[in-house]
């Protein structure tokens, strides 16, 4: 993948109370660790536990090493995405379960 020429980055917002603020990372990290979690929950639903061995899984080397901390950036993103809706928790899972669109329910 290639890099971005400018340096346009991605606010990443938490669903959590009581965590304001945001995180700014590169949109090619944000694109690149989103577009793994959609490919794992098209699958099937997932524990977060797992996500970022899932990911690992789904990147090719030369993008892990150019990311950084996978585990950071994925539980960065995935945090947005339930802001977005994009993903959802399922209700009453533990360990914490996702799963593709819907609203947050936990």
């Amino acid at each position: 993948m290639a890099e971005l020429a400018t340096d346009e980055r991605v606010a990443c917002r938490t669903p959590n109370p009581g965590r304001p603020g945001t995180t700014r990372i590169p949109k090619w990290k944000f694109d690149l660790v989103r577009n793994a979690i959609l490919e794992v929950l098209r699958e099937s639903d997932a524990k977060f536990s797992e996500l970022t061995d899932l990911v690992r899984g789904r990147l090719i080397p030369s993008d892990l090493g150019r990311l950084g901390s996978l585990g950071w950036h994925v539980a960065t993103v995935k945090l947005e995405m339930e802001v977005r809706e994009e993903i959802r928790r399922i209700p009453g899972s533990k360990p914490q379960v996702l799963s593709i669109g819907g609203s947050k329910d936990s």
